[in-house]
């Protein structure tokens, strides 16, 4: 997909197949210097709003044709009020074109940020490359060709800005780079467990890190051993595919400095260990892997930035199956900070992998960490399919983190940490146990995390209900939505100032 920025203070002449525009409620469309509408648009738009076949309200839409001018079509799009209008809005108002010009099987789009003055044009055209970029997207790469009913991909899109030109094209520069992230993400999470094993998500990390210039170093199971992550390989014991420990690393800022560390949970498979899950559903726990792929979509969008911060992203991965070397209920297990576990359920293994992980992210001295897993069922109970939860140990983190949720559109809710859940982790056999009952189980699975984090600020997101989904907005699709990838780049852009 190629994504550009056009300032209309410098062109008056914009060919395109499909051009959108955004109508609030009770107006209407601000064409005045906007490529591409030619007299006989002009009037088309105001008989579509005095008609009322307009009205501007979110969800309307209406697809004019043009007369031999720049703009083959137009599309106007209901925006709600003016100026209730955020980038989240203008993200799914980017998308809704995409929407349309893949309807009209259109190969391009071009968008009018016109009109939408509630929101900067750094920041709008920055939300509208992201939700064109997102809503461009299609996991394609194992399905064949379609003859009667070829797909079209939405190949080029343009946002046709006015004002500051090099906010403008910063943004939208930096929305295309974070939609490449995220979508890379999407693909990571989109393939099979018998395509996205832990070695083939650790080669495409190694891939992609050598093509933006991150240092990649990857740890097979000899190297586990040695370095003592014992709670990892014991999660992989059960399946004849090895374990992978990747760390990725930018080195934006000055040497020597703490740096950002972002934590992502790789369980390339979770058939739930001896603790089986049931049959029903369990093909979608290949997504058990999405913090992970989001970590990885994050740290190429944050070496494409150039964001001026040291940012290091771990990601364990492995797969969790039965097998008679499995391990079993009742186990005690060591880790890589010297804590014993018990495993209660083996279908509780994200803990265990991130435990390491976690700890291996401490001792960097980190100025703070964030991990994000796919790690609680209850988490769903608890926020719906709307919010990933957020807890940790740094009240400050958690605030800038729910902040990056507001601005990215990826938004998580804290939830409380408090020493009484983590009693629930009491074990007569071993320091603790990975599980601590159906009560508060999303948090005290995040108590058992804090368990490995050591003094570092450190805040944990659980998005077992927004990493994947029905894909219910204009810029995502059914499966794999890359959560939080754009939430973390946010986060750490926030932190680099």
């Amino acid at each position: 997909m190629q994504l550009s920025y056009i300032d209309t203070t410098d062109t008056d002449d914009v060919r395109t197949p499909l051009l959108a525009l955004a109508v609030p409620k009770g107006g209407a469309p601000v064409t005045e210097g906007v490529p591409g509408v030619d007299a006989a648009l002009v009037a088309a738009i105001d008989s579509a709003v005095a008609s009322g076949d307009m009205t501007g309200r979110t969800g309307d839409q209406v697809v004019l044709y043009g007369s031999g001018g720049s703009a083959e079509r137009v599309v106007l799009l209901g925006i709600g009020a003016a100026d209730d209008l955020d980038a989240e809005g203008v993200r799914r108002f980017a998308g809704r074109a995409v929407r349309v010009a893949e309807k009209l099987r259109l190969e391009g789009v071009s968008i009018s940020l016109s009109g939408l003055d509630a929101v900067d044009i750094g920041t709008a055209s920055q939300a509208a490359a992201e939700g064109a970029g997102l809503a461009a997207w299609r996991f394609t790469e194992l399905k064949a060709p379609d003859d009667d009913d070829p797909a079209v991909e939405v190949r080029t899109i343009r946002l046709l800005g006015a004002g500051d030109h090099d906010a403008g094209a910063s943004g939208a520069m930096a929305g295309a780079a974070i939609a490449r992230g995220a979508n890379f993400a999407r693909a990571l999470q989109a393939r099979p467990g018998n395509v996205a094993t832990p070695t083939h998500i650790a080669n495409e990390a190694v891939r992609m890190a050598g093509s933006v210039g991150l240092s990649a170093t990857v740890f097979d199971e000899a190297r586990m051993h040695e370095e003592g992550m014992k709670a990892l390989l014991s999660v992989s014991r059960g399946s004849e595919e090895e374990a992978r420990f990747i760390i990725l690393e930018h080195r934006g800022g000055e040497e020597g400095d703490a740096p950002l560390v972002l934590v992502g949970k790789g369980l390339s498979f979770d058939a739930g260990g001896i603790s089986l899950k049931p049959p029903a559903g369990m093909e979608e726990m290949k997504y058990d892997m999405s913090g992970g792929a989001a970590v990885i979509g994050a740290m190429q969008a944050i070496a494409e930035l150039g964001v001026r911060a040291n940012v290091v992203g771990l990601v364990p991965s492995s797969e969790n199956m039965p097998s008679g070397t499995a391990t079993k209920p009742g186990d005690v297990i060591g880790s890589l900070a010297g804590k014993t576990i018990e495993v209660i359920n083996t279908d509780a293994e994200g803990r265990l992998i991130l435990a390491d992980a976690l700890q291996w992210g401490a001792r960097m001295k980190p100025a703070a960490m964030v991990d994000c897993a796919t790690l609680t069922g209850s988490v769903i109970i608890a926020l719906g399919h709307h919010a990933s939860a957020v807890m940790g140990t740094d009240e400050a983190l958690i605030e800038e983190l729910r902040s990056a949720g507001e601005a990215s559109g990826e938004r998580c809710w804290p939830l409380p940490l408090w020493s009484e859940y983590r009693r629930q982790l009491d074990s007569e056999t071993a320091d603790l146990q990975n599980v601590g009952g159906r009560p508060g189980g999303s948090i005290t699975a995040g108590a058992f995390l804090s368990e490995f984090v050591g003094d570092a600020p450190w805040a944990h997101l659980d998005i077992a209900g927004t990493a994947w989904g029905d894909g219910k907005l204009p810029y995502q699709r059914k499966g794999a939505l890359g959560t939080p990838t754009r939430l973390l780049v946010e986060w750490v852009r926030s932190r680099a100032g």
